[in-house]
């Protein structure tokens, strides 16, 4: 099942049903090659990497370029967790006046901001006026590349 609005679409996850993927446990070098006999296999499943709570995660694809200095681009798939403590500096997906919208939470004293990471965006300042609830916290980001 999946929900749609102008800024993400989501996505209840499923139970994986591939066994795991292999995994390459010593990592991958992004600076001097390793040698190849140095790595080591073993199976891994996403599902487990990623999903901490399975009744409260969520899915969503990002749209839009509000986010694209905290690494966030235009449909990445975020992986989304209702049943953590949102707090200050935390990437929230929150439902604002009608729309649901990710940016990084800012809580000083009483007050809240959505502040964009990107500078062409403007910070919101959420008052009593404005109909809000921070959805659910991003734990992790998937990208194609």
């Amino acid at each position: 099942m999946s929900t749609k609005n102008e800024n993400l679409i989501f996505f209840n996850p499923k139970p994986s049903t591939i066994e795991g993927a292999i995994l390459i446990d010593t990592g991958i070098s992004a600076g001097f090659p390793i040698p190849a006999e140095d790595f080591d296999q073993k199976r891994v499943s996403l599902d487990e990497e990623l999903v901490q709570n399975k009744d409260s995660t969520f899915f969503a694809k990002v749209k839009g370029q509000s986010m694209i200095n905290a690494g966030l681009n235009d449909n990445d798939l975020l992986v989304i967790d209702r049943s953590l403590e949102p707090t200050d500096k935390k990437i929230a997906v929150c439902y604002l006046d009608g729309e649901f919208t990710v940016k990084r939470l800012r809580v000083q004293k009483n007050e809240v901001w959505l502040q964009p990471e990107n500078p062409n965006y403007p910070i919101i300042k959420i008052t009593e006026e404005n109909d809000f609830v921070i959805w659910g916290i991003v734990t992790n980001v998937i990208k194609k590349v």
